[in-house]
């Protein structure tokens, strides 16, 4: 039989306790989190009524079926009219130029609660299940173009 014996100072007891402690938060916080994401699902952009339940939220009404659907490739260099683009973008906080090169869909619903004449229109672009872009226009001679997200 072997007896090992240590001698641990209280700086050391103290340090162990500390880890242990940290470990312990660690292994609660992965629990909560873990849970938390499986209870919440994120819409899922790709479904029509998805979409059309998004806009909604942000105070637009909208047509149940989009006007157009259109597959477009996001460009790789925001230059030009892009910049002002991806400004707006940023300014929601839409990922689009993380999507350079890629094929994406874009949505266009004609909105129906806007004080204007004209026709405006609601573009949302979905990259798989995610929204990447969007934007509010006229697409008349003398338009506007403004965020979806107030």
């Amino acid at each position: 039989m072997f007896v090992y014996t240590a001698k641990l100072s209280r700086r050391k007891l103290i340090a162990a306790a500390v880890a242990a402690a940290a470990v312990i938060g660690a292994i609660v916080l992965a629990i909560a989190l873990g849970t938390g994401s499986r209870a919440v699902s994120a819409p899922d952009m790709s479904k029509n009524a998805d979409r059309v339940a998004w806009l909604r939220s942000l105070g637009l009404e909208v047509d149940e079926e989009p006007l157009e659907s259109r597959t477009v490739v996001i460009p790789r260099n925001f230059g030009g009219v892009y910049a002002d683009y991806i400004a707006l973008q940023r300014k929601q906080g839409f990922p689009l130029e993380d999507y350079g090169g890629m094929e994406a869909t874009r949505y266009t619903y004609r909105v129906t609660n806007r004080d204007d004449d004209r026709e405006i229109v609601a573009d949302v672009v979905v990259y798989g299940q995610t929204v990447i872009a969007g934007d509010l226009q006229c697409p008349a001679l003398d338009g506007f173009m403004e965020a979806l997200k107030p």
